[in-house]
């Protein structure tokens, strides 16, 4: 399915592993960092933003301002689905080259929910080892990529983007984890796994 134009092309090369040196976590949570990198701060040798563009004058200066319409993703009633086919060994690489595409393609950390069925994203574990409290107030902040384990995606926040590696786990929690992540997903659902067994459990063609 292809998606918005708005969103990268995230090919299925995605499932490949990748070396890649950590950044650090903003000033604000000065925390050791773990293995993984942050998403909050660029990757070291890949491009930042560029400059601000200056904003253009509005052409009702001095008018009573329109009502500015919606933007498209939000005018949507479902998210737009994309399947990364990838073995479950490999769906967490899969999901972390999606999302370094989704980051350089201009998203915001704070716009992105990852989810994991099998094992926890390193991420997950590293903030959870400052509590619970701690953990969950890091998704309330909405600053930096959100990552949690699919059987908690119930309390997981509603975020433009979703991506679900379905890295393993058991049947029970991938199926209610699938059908979840979509009404949490404004505008994109990403899945990495068996191409089978997502539409299975999505109930619905990919």
């Amino acid at each position: 399915m292809p998606l918005i134009p708005e969103e990268p092309q995230i090919h299925e090369s995605a499932q490949g592993p990748r070396a890649t040196a950590a950044a650090g976590r903003p000033a604000s949570t000065p925390r050791p960092v773990p293995g993984p990198r942050s998403a909050a701060s660029p990757r070291p040798g890949r491009p930042g933003p560029g400059p601000a563009r200056p904003a253009a004058p509005h052409p009702g200066a001095g008018q009573s301002p329109a009502k500015r319409p919606e933007n498209r993703s939000d005018q949507r009633s479902t998210p737009q689905l994309q399947l990364i086919p990838a073995p479950a060994d490999g769906a967490l690489d899969a999901a972390e080259e999606a999302l370094d595409l989704l980051l350089e393609s201009g998203r915001a950390p704070g716009e992105i929910l990852v989810l994991t069925t099998g094992d926890p994203h390193p991420w997950a574990t590293h903030e959870l080892s400052f509590g619970e409290d701690a953990y969950w107030a890091q998704q309330d902040a909405g600053d930096d990529v959100f990552f949690a384990d699919a059987s908690a995606v119930e309390r997981a926040a509603a975020r433009p983007v979703v991506i679900v590696a379905v890295n393993g786990g058991d049947e029970e929690t991938a199926a209610r984890a699938l059908p979840t992540a979509m009404t949490r997903a404004g505008a994109l659902l990403v899945v990495c796994g068996d191409s089978q067994r997502v539409t299975a459990l999505l109930g619905v063609g990919v």
